[in-house]
């Protein structure tokens, strides 16, 4: 019986080698590595301006909600002048908020705080969480102290609805979800297939990077939006992402299984 025992265990190692990516996984913020690709802000004469947005968007900064096309899973913005160093914005589909940020800059000008709360599309419970960008490059004389061009440093106590993913891997396919309300199930074919639960992303393509590797294409419609390789070490406790997003930026993060 235990010769039994042994040879059926044996006989089960491979199929457990061959899905690494099953189970329940969290983002380690402190070893995120952010792009540096700068990230531009303008408010000046009460016009707010993110050249750095996909697509750019320009308001009038009167705290007043207005009409922005182009943007995915929004139709108004608002942008509020709280002080010298502080402004709101608030972006909004179909008169419901789906985000508000509350930008905060430093005193000496050469960093600011972003205060953020999303709203998911498919969860009663918001995504909150603290940024820190630094300056890059000199302040914009006349303008708002938020003005100018800024890179990614730190991020701080994320909600950790927004950290947590569980995979179920198969020979052929993967499953994600998420307590955000994200969520695919997708052969590992190269062909697209639904994702559910995002203003930002409605598909998906996955396919096989070596043994312990799959590359994700997210997109919206026929446009890609960024492109992660995803690998699982060797030892079976982290997953490493490497984020290529549609405008350049590349961020790498990692994942602990839980």
């Amino acid at each position: 019986m235990k010769a039994l025992s042994i040879l059926l265990l044996l006989s089960a190692l491979p199929v457990l080698a061959a899905e690494p990516f099953t189970g329940t996984w969290k983002m380690d913020m402190a070893n995120a590595k952010f792009s540096q690709k700068p990230f531009k802000l303008e408010l000046k004469d009460g016009t707010y301006r993110c050249p750095s947005c996909d697509p750019p968007i320009t308001v009038k900064a009167d705290g007043m909600d207005q009409a922005v096309s182009g943007v995915p899973g929004i139709d108004t913005v608002s942008a509020r002048i709280v002080d010298d160093h502080t402004v709101e914005i608030t972006d909004k589909k179909a008169g419901k908020v789906t985000s508000h940020l509350k930008l905060t800059t430093s005193a000496d000008g050469k960093s600011v705080t972003g205060e953020f709360t999303d709203y998911p599309q498919s969860s009663d419970k918001p995504v909150t969480g603290t940024y820190t960008m630094k300056r890059a490059g000199g302040a914009m004389a006349g303008m708002h102290a938020i003005s100018g061009s800024w890179v990614m440093d730190k991020a701080e106590n994320v909600s950790e609805n927004a950290l947590i993913a569980t995979f179920e891997q198969t020979a052929d396919s993967l499953k994600m979800t998420q307590a955000t309300g994200e969520h695919y199930d997708a052969k590992l074919d190269g062909k697209e297939y639904p994702y559910g639960g995002s203003r930002g992303t409605d598909k998906v393509v996955l396919k096989r990077i070596g043994a312990r590797g799959i590359e994700e294409t997210d997109k919206l419609g026929a446009k890609v939006v960024a492109t992660t390789q995803m690998t699982v070490s060797a030892d079976g406790r982290t997953i490493t992402m490497v984020v290529h997003e549609h405008n350049g930026e590349v961020s790498t993060f990692v994942f602990n299984k839980q």
